[in-house]
């Protein structure tokens, strides 16, 4: 990965936990739609537990993929998503 790469990653997960702390301070949860669960669940899924592990700001590693398992065990085929591309 090159420099500028990591740097906007660098610079998302710092946006990320900037805006997570601004909706933990106004007491509310982070709801999500079916749609928002179903993106993230994909793209967890192609990134793997260890990257996970190191970029996942907004829910839990475990949280995605069981998610993810959800959706694969409910036959939800990510192919046909056009929201999850």
């Amino acid at each position: 990965m090159n420099r500028k790469q990591q740097s906007v990653i660098e610079y998302l997960l710092e946006e990320n936990w900037v805006m997570k702390q601004q909706l933990n301070a106004s007491g509310k949860k982070l709801r999500l739609s079916n749609v928002q669960r179903r993106s993230l669940a994909k793209k967890a899924k192609a990134l793997g537990w260890a990257t996970l592990q190191t970029y996942a700001s907004l829910v839990t590693p475990s949280t995605l993929m069981a998610w993810h398992r959800k959706f694969i065990a409910k036959g939800f085929n990510f192919r046909n998503c056009s929201a999850c591309q």
